[in-house]
């Protein structure tokens, strides 16, 4: 298993091995080709997410889609935000903390 889902009614997948680039991943059920690399503990849309939607992860709300991503796709900083933490302070926090 390359993906899990934390909760039933999250609508994304965690990474739990390295995915590459046309690899298969079972999602419910279905066999979905995943178009780019996805690295261990980031996510994968469940279902087709768009611009605007609330990312659910745990059973909460993390955050919101800032393009749309089809089922598969990696749901990262480049296409979502935190409702939570405004981009430009964790980008502050990461740099702070890699010194």
């Amino acid at each position: 298993m390359t993906a899990i889902l934390l909760h039933p009614s999250d609508n994304i997948l965690v990474v739990t091995a390295a995915i590459a680039a046309g690899d298969t991943v079972s999602i419910d059920g279905d066999a979905v080709v995943i178009p780019v690399p996805v690295q261990v503990g980031h996510k994968i849309a469940r279902l087709t997410l768009s611009l605007g939607e609330t990312v659910i992860k745990y059973g909460a709300p993390i955050g919101s889609m800032t393009a749309p991503a089809a089922r598969g796709d990696h749901v990262h900083l480049h296409n979502m935000k935190s409702d939570y933490i405004a981009s430009h302070l964790r980008d502050t926090l990461e740099r702070s903390t890699e010194s």
